[in-house]
């Protein structure tokens, strides 16, 4: 990736400690000083009114009442008018490429809805590109002018034995990562079966993470709370953002995890889960709020980590309960506490101006002492990042796809047939194991529109092998013939296609074979709605808001279809992930994610 000038970076604190220490005792002038501000004080718990903040060397000095006596004459005076000061907001646990926009355009896209640190988990430019991708995500992070720091992707790919992914990384992968200078920790541990047995790559990863003194990430995605549970919380994951129940958050916090909670553009689990807090009186000092997955659309039009909040508020935290699992929470949780997540001494001066705090209304946003949004608007310039060649045309299907691919014959002889169906469930992750009975004509079974079954397809798409597998699916809504098409499907990240036409389903993923790439939908031979991600086959090389504008006609298009589903194409891009239960959809065939193993398409 060709060098583009950096951001200036604040010196370490022990570089500048001694400037802070003069700012603060009025030997000094400050760089700038926020006067008459409510300060939101995440470690105490208060909001604390008549307050002014010194900053200097891109990191707050001081504090207090009347800080006078750090202005001097090159200070830069700003006047909160009796506002609230917030510190920036924290995104624990997300993933870049869901937005689908580079690094640098998700940060244009939320730094001025107040984030000014993000947690990231490249696995899936892992998945496609393996270390290379994620070194290119990393140096990226790094020139940003907020805070975006790194987890090293664990699971590559995420279930072996269930997947065949693009790329494969291991515990020498890990401890080479752990020596990068943005790395924090080790991304989500998707591989939940295999800890809890003790397998020998999740355990040596793990063990690098721990050796090297950094996070370890968790996702266990399965209700079951029993031995299973503990033997996984023993094998060292210290945080889940898989839980979508009361108990599943109550449980986590009790073995000593952090429950991250999520609202992402289609996962709404905080407020099932903010009920240990509300009703059942758990300690919020162990809850941490994330996005997870958000897509363009939401980022544009929704926000990001603001949108959380408000959202937890809604659901009756405390404003200031539910900023401080939006920013000290998180920064404790990554052992960041003295550089970010609060507005104190030593910290970063990462803070918002905010009017309204209940409604958390975002007046001006500052990163690192300077204010880089102001009225929603982005006052910083980031340079357009170009990745290389190696990063495009990764999608290879090895032929041109026709309509007799989709085709399912059935066993001989057989006028129907029970067949397993990929439920989806609205605004969350696991899906439902269910069956139906289907016709079957000149031997080849048929879908059941009237009763919302419509068919799915795995195309294989790393190594252009040409190979298909087909099933079926129910929960999308179409009521006309169509077919969409995707090459994000999380987290082995081949080809998704689900349609009514067999035609359109192969016209649909002929179509990002050519361009390498993205998200299409076809309706009787007739493109829809495109978006172009020839980055990995994940990103888009665009401005954040014409990918949103590209999202958007997406969407309607496929409510023209008859789908209702809140961000379905975000449902649609999770049906071959492996690690969530209940059945799932691989390169391998159908996937019984409750037993993982695989299993019939026909019972």
């Amino acid at each position: 990736m060709p060098k583009t000038p950096r951001f200036h970076r604040p010196k370490p604190w022990t570089e500048v400690a001694a400037v802070l220490v003069d700012v603060a005792t009025g030997r000094r002038p400050a760089e700038m000083v926020v006067r008459n501000g409510r300060w939101v004080n995440v470690h105490s718990g208060e909001v604390i009114p008549g307050t002014d903040v010194a900053i200097a060397a891109g990191r707050f000095a001081y504090c207090g009442p009347n800080a006078s006596h750090a202005i001097g004459e090159g200070t830069k005076v700003v006047d909160a008018g009796g506002r609230y000061l917030v510190p920036g907001l924290c995104d624990a646990h997300m993933h870049v490429e869901s937005g689908m926009v580079t690094v640098t355009e998700f940060c244009r896209a939320v730094i001025p809805h107040g984030t000014t640190s993000m947690f990231i988990d490249p696995h899936e430019i892992a998945n496609v590109l393996g270390l290379e991708g994620v070194r290119l995500m990393h140096d990226e992070a790094v020139d940003m002018p907020v805070n975006v720091h790194v987890q090293m992707p664990s699971c590559v790919p995420s279930a072996p034995g269930l997947e065949n992914a693009g790329a494969s990384l291991g515990p020498k992968d890990v401890a080479e990562a752990m020596t990068w200078e943005n790395i924090v920790g080790l991304g989500e541990v998707m591989n939940f079966p295999g800890v809890a047995a003790n397998d020998a790559t999740m355990a040596g990863e793990i063990a690098e993470t721990v050796r090297a003194g950094k996070t370890v990430g968790g996702h266990y995605a399965s209700p079951d709370l029993g031995l299973a549970f503990h033997g996984y919380v023993a094998g060292g994951p210290e945080d889940d953002h898989e839980g979508t129940r009361v108990e599943d958050a109550i449980a986590r916090v009790r073995q000593g995890m952090k429950a991250m909670l999520r609202l992402g553009s289609a996962w709404y689990d905080v407020a099932s889960q903010i009920k240990a807090v509300t009703e059942h009186g758990l300690d919020p000092r162990n809850f941490i709020l994330c996005t997870d997955d958000s897509h363009s659309g939401t980022l544009v039009d929704e926000g990001h980590m603001n949108r959380v909040v408000r959202h937890a508020i809604a659901q009756g935290l405390k404003p200031v309960t539910a900023i401080q699992m939006a920013t000290i929470n998180t920064a404790q949780h990554f052992r960041m506490e003295r550089e970010i997540g609060s507005i104190a001494p030593g910290r970063l001066a990462d803070f918002l101006i905010v009017s309204d705090l209940a409604a958390l209304a975002i007046d001006e946003v500052y990163g690192r002492g300077v204010r880089v949004a102001k009225g929603g608007k982005l006052e910083v310039d980031i340079p357009v990042r170009t990745y290389p060649a190696s990063a495009r045309n990764t999608v290879k299907l090895g032929r041109t796809l026709a309509a007799a691919d989709f085709d399912i014959a059935a066993p001989a002889g057989a006028n129907e047939v029970r067949a397993r169906v990929i439920g989806v469930i609205e605004n969350q992750a696991p899906t439902r194991a269910l069956e139906a009975d289907l016709p079957v004509e000149d031997g080849i079974v048929q879908m059941d529109r009237r009763n919302d079954v419509c068919q799915i397809a795995l195309v294989e798409r790393h190594r252009g092998t040409g190979a298909v597998v087909n099933g079926y699916v129910s929960g999308f809504g179409y009521m006309r013939d169509c077919a969409m098409a995707s090459t994000v499907a999380h987290d082995s990240h081949h080809m998704i296609v689900v349609g009514t036409n067999k035609a359109d389903m192969a016209a649909a993923a002929n179509r990002l074979g050519e361009i390498g790439g993205g998200v299409v939908l076809f309706s009787e031979g007739k493109e829809l709605a495109l978006v172009e991600m020839p980055i990995a086959g994940l990103m888009s090389d665009e401005r954040a808001e014409i990918v949103a504008a590209k999202a958007g006609k997406l969407t309607a298009a496929m409510r023209e279809m008859g789908c209702s589903l809140n961000n379905a194409y975000m449902q649609h891009s999770l049906l071959a992930l492996v690690v969530i239960p209940e059945l799932r959809i691989s390169d391998m065939g159908i996937i019984d994610v409750t037993k993982f193993e695989k299993v019939d398409l026909f019972v």
